[in-house]
């Protein structure tokens, strides 16, 4: 009776994370009143688990989160973990610290590998291509040479554009100096970009220089979410090596130290660095706070629904609880998962 969802009837993924509760990929539990839901992908309602079915899933769920769970983010009412790919919602506060640049981090060292890839493929296609063209007698030397130098690095450029485009932001704006107008800022001109604090939103904004007065004030100045998405993007196509594992811990200390990743832009930037200036490791924890800025925005809004939800759910909870189950029980059963917690 597990394996569905009890409103829309949709199957719930299985999971190799829980030997006890190997339905659902996003479970919810509450340790203090000894509830467990599945919850559904598909129509966001939580399938409350009967009592028998609890006992040993609620003790691997508290011991799984207390000893392997990397917290996503929390409010005061729930916390929302990652445990071995499963996602957690756990009714009440988690006593873990919150490592908000790991997931991106972890990007980079994948975006790296590929990068490696991609530039290997490019070095076996223009040997493919010198030692035909050796074999047959079309190609000297010196274009075998420059071919080589080159291939490896025309095909990570084209795969880049395919993934990113020629331009990080398209609009239409005019300098408020000259009237040159703008309609894109291009990502070959990214080493230019200048990079400064906005004190007033506590943001980093992003600016081009105008190409007519070259006039900082007056040049292309984007800020606010617009500006947000542009500089991710940008700062994704210069990065689009990656970083190694090394680098990326390092950067992760640069935020660490600056308490938080508006902090970490305000140190790294100051009162404004062209891109093309930055270091590269700071560069990197900057692309890594930007990120997960973004993404926390995003996981505050999903808290505050999952939050009404565990409301809505738990009043039908306890109703269900008190209704067919001995209340003897449930108070041995409460006792026993916080005396494990």
């Amino acid at each position: 009776m597990f394996d569905r969802c009890l409103m829309c009837h949709a199957p719930f993924p299985a999971n190799e994370a829980l030997e006890h509760f190997s339905h659902g990929d996003r479970i919810a539990f509450d340790p203090g009143r000894g509830r467990l839901w599945s919850i559904c992908r598909q129509c966001r309602r939580w399938t409350l688990a009967p009592i028998e079915a609890r006992w040993e899933a609620l003790e691997e769920l508290e011991r799984a989160t207390t000893d392997r769970a990397r917290l996503l983010s929390q409010t005061d009412n729930v916390a929302l973990l990652r445990v071995d790919g499963l996602e957690v919602v756990r009714v009440g506060r988690a006593n873990l610290t919150e490592e908000a640049w790991w997931r991106y981090g972890r990007e980079l060292v994948g975006r790296r590998e590929h990068f490696r890839k991609v530039s290997f493929a490019g070095s076996v296609a223009a040997g493919a291509v010198i030692i035909g063209g050796w074999t047959t007698g079309g190609i000297g030397a010196f274009a075998a040479w420059i071919l080589w130098d080159n291939a490896p690095a025309k095909v990570v450029d084209t795969v880049r554009w395919f993934r990113f485009g020629s331009a990080a932001w398209r609009g239409e704006r005019r300098c408020t100096e000259c009237g040159h107008r703008f309609r894109q800022l291009s990502f070959k001109d990214r080493e230019t970009l200048i990079l400064r604090p906005d004190r007033e939103h506590s943001e980093t904004e992003l600016v081009q220089r105008c190409p007519r007065c070259s006039g900082v004030a007056g040049g292309l100045v984007l800020r606010g979410r617009e500006g947000d998405r542009a500089l991710r993007r940008v700062l994704a196509y210069h990065h689009f090596a990656g970083a190694s594992e090394k680098r990326v811990k390092s950067a992760t200390q640069l935020i660490q130290e600056a308490g938080d990743t508006r902090g970490l832009a305000r140190s790294v930037v100051r009162e404004g660095k062209r891109l093309g200036d930055l270091e590269r490791t700071p560069a990197i924890a900057l692309e890594i706070a930007a990120n997960e800025e973004a993404e926390q925005r995003l996981l505050e809004l999903e808290l505050a629904d999952l939050e009404t939800h565990w409301r809505e759910e738990e009043e039908l909870a306890a109703i269900v609880d008190g209704e067919l189950t001995p209340l003897p029980v449930l108070e041995t059963f409460r006792r026993r998962v916080r005396e494990l917690g």
